[in-house]
């Protein structure tokens, strides 16, 4: 599986993927490096699971959905369906935010505060990277559907 992909000319734009396991990478880093502060008791660290468990839930669900209505699970590229039901009546962008509840998992699990900072800034990058434009595409595409899904359902949680 590719984890670039071209984005005209010559041009590669960097898929989800990177930037998640790039924020993995760098949490861990980070809490070794640059160690802030140890609030959470150790035995209570492994509360971390929890948002590990569900954004890996979020993203199988919705990969699944994508793949039941045909369409596309590609960032950035056009959609033939909008998906409103399944974990989407919860998230406009729930694989994204699957992703961002894996890494605040594993920063519960290290137990420091300074992994907290990658969190916010994977959660800042995918937001204005992918979210953004995606969903300028899905308005594109789907006008007042789209724009009635976003009324209803919020683009994070």
């Amino acid at each position: 599986m590719a984890l670039t992909r071209r984005k005209g000319p010559n041009m590669t734009r960097v898929l989800p993927p990177v930037y998640f396991l790039t924020a993995v990478a760098l949490m861990i880093a980070v809490h070794f490096l640059v160690p802030l502060a140890m609030p959470i008791p150790f035995a209570w660290r492994f509360v971390g699971l929890l948002p590990i468990a569900a954004g890996v839930f979020l993203n199988i669900a919705a990969d699944r959905q994508f793949k039941r209505l045909g369409t596309t699970v590609k960032p950035l590229q056009r959609s033939s369906a909008l998906a409103t039901d399944g974990v989407f009546r919860w998230s406009r962008n729930p694989m994204y935010l699957g992703m961002v509840f894996i890494v605040a998992g594993i920063a519960l699990i290290e137990g420091s505060i300074s992994p907290w900072l990658v969190v916010a800034a994977l959660a800042i990058v995918l937001d204005r990277i992918f979210v953004v434009p995606e969903e300028k595409m899905l308005k594109e595409t789907f006008g007042d559907a789209f724009e009635q899904y976003s009324r209803r359902v919020p683009r994070w949680l």
